[in-house]
């Protein structure tokens, strides 16, 4: 198993879209299916039990290259602020970002590459206090803003994969 992982979105799976593109062409991308998405459990709480999840996959190695969509975006950039040391890379599709949960003055500012997607057409989430958070957590950051929507199903499609995570070729 290769050290990248996809983090899917709230109410997605690591069998959608994405999930299915990345174990297509990235080598042993893992795609763990989190728990599923219901307006009944509150938002805290699923936070809190696929986090439970996350850890307990990323614990048994280091050196991760993490993709994080949306609501997997802010997950996992709560697990690399806090467990930066076993972070490699992380690349952030539409994240969630200006949330409590990721209050700036609770973590120290992480130097990984940080690379971020998000259409300009996003009307799930707000690019402005996304941007302006991703800059006071991360150091390191590359913030693109690209001609697609939420889903950013185009840009997905289109990026290299393999050279963004910088994996040789077979």
């Amino acid at each position: 198993m290769s050290n990248v992982i996809f983090v899917h979105g709230l109410e997605s799976s690591g069998h959608g879209f994405k999930g299915n593109l990345f174990r297509e062409r990235i080598p042993g991308c893992f795609t763990p299916d989190l728990k599923e998405y219901s307006p009944q459990i509150p938002y805290q709480e699923l936070l809190k039990e696929r986090m439970r999840q996350l850890s307990e996959i990323l614990e048994r190695k280091n050196k991760w290259k993490i993709i994080g969509s949306s609501f997997g975006g802010l997950m996992s950039s709560l697990y690399t602020l806090k467990h930066s040391k076993k972070v490699q890379k992380l690349i952030l599709l539409a994240p969630l970002l200006a949330v409590p949960e990721l209050n700036p003055s609770k973590f120290e500012k992480v130097d990984i590459p940080v690379i971020v997607y998000h259409g300009k057409n996003d009307e799930v989430i707000s690019i402005k206090p996304t941007k302006k958070r991703a800059n006071m957590l991360f150091k390191n950051l590359s913030y693109n803003l690209v001609d697609d929507d939420h889903m950013l199903h185009p840009t997905v499609e289109n990026l290299n994969w393999k050279e963004l995570l910088n994996i040789e070729n077979d």
